[in-house]
């Protein structure tokens, strides 16, 4: 069987013998062509995987720098057809680069599922994280995407490493994303020695790689993560920066790409150097 765009990646990481970094965008911020801009030029920048965050009016999961990232968009008229839309433009000129969908589950249950999951497909989308659907709703979503070949990825925090770790680890494929804190996206990171004993746990159970997010905002945070996981996600810490090259009434001043891509290139070396 070949491997998935998200198998080869992450079995390409294994044998380059380094970690990855996975980068987190909301798919229409500021603006549908400024976020297409972005995301095209990230693969250059150094992003191994790429997340796009599906807007929506209520991410209660998630912090100030993300919940406002995505009313911005959602303003701008973004939906979640025109987020496929952003996906098939992509893939005109990029192949290679997994892309995973985060969101919620409320747009995608109003859009349809079967219907989703056939256009994300033709889109080329390799998978989900869908925060707001434990295991116990994997008939809703998590089985019909696998049906399909697309990854249903699942989040774990430092309460589900224990009893409940093999029921999440059930059916997710592609990776593992660990939260290594609890709260809110965009807080303080976590002890490198708690991470590492974490995943250490999550290893012990699973093949899978697993993915370190929340709290990274520094080439040298996200170095350290990769020193004891397979890849490291910046999600705030990107926006926070695109944020920075935004006027008053949220429209994109001169230099906002650049920076963007400039600043994750930073954290791509740091995650590079990592393992020497």
């Amino acid at each position: 069987m070949s491997l998935s765009r998200l198998e080869k990646r992450f079995a390409d990481l294994r044998a380059e013998g380094r970690g990855g970094l996975v980068t987190f965008l909301t798919a229409g911020d500021p603006d549908l062509a400024t976020s297409l801009e972005i995301v095209k030029g990230l693969p250059a920048a150094g992003a191994d995987v790429i997340e796009l965050g599906m807007p929506f009016s209520d991410p209660m999961a998630d912090g100030p720098s993300i919940q406002a990232s995505s009313l911005r968009a959602l303003k701008q008229g973004m939906s979640l057809r025109k987020t496929l839309d952003l996906v098939r433009s992509f893939r005109e000129g990029n192949q290679d680069t997994p892309i995973i969908l985060m969101g919620y589950y409320n747009p995608i249950y109003i859009y349809g599922v079967e219907t989703f999951l056939a256009d994300a497909k033709a889109a080329g989308v390799d998978g989900f994280i869908i925060v707001d659907l434990p295991p116990e709703h994997d008939d809703e979503f998590c089985l019909p995407a696998l049906a399909q070949e697309l990854h249903f990825i699942r989040l774990t925090t430092p309460t589900t490493v224990g009893e409940r770790l093999p029921k999440v680890l059930n059916n997710t494929s592609g990776f593992l994303y660990y939260v290594s804190i609890l709260g809110i996206t965009g807080t303080a990171a976590a002890a490198q020695d708690v991470v590492r004993d974490a995943v250490a746990t999550i290893k012990a159970q699973t093949d899978l790689p697993v993915a370190v997010g929340f709290g990274i905002r520094t080439a040298e945070q996200a170095a350290r993560t990769v020193q004891v996981a397979d890849a490291a996600v910046v999600g705030s810490a990107i926006i926070d920066k695109l944020k920075e090259y935004l006027d008053e009434n949220n429209r994109p001043k001169p230099g906002l790409t650049q920076a963007v891509l400039d600043y994750v290139r930073t954290l791509s070396e740091g995650v590079r150097s990592a393992r020497g």
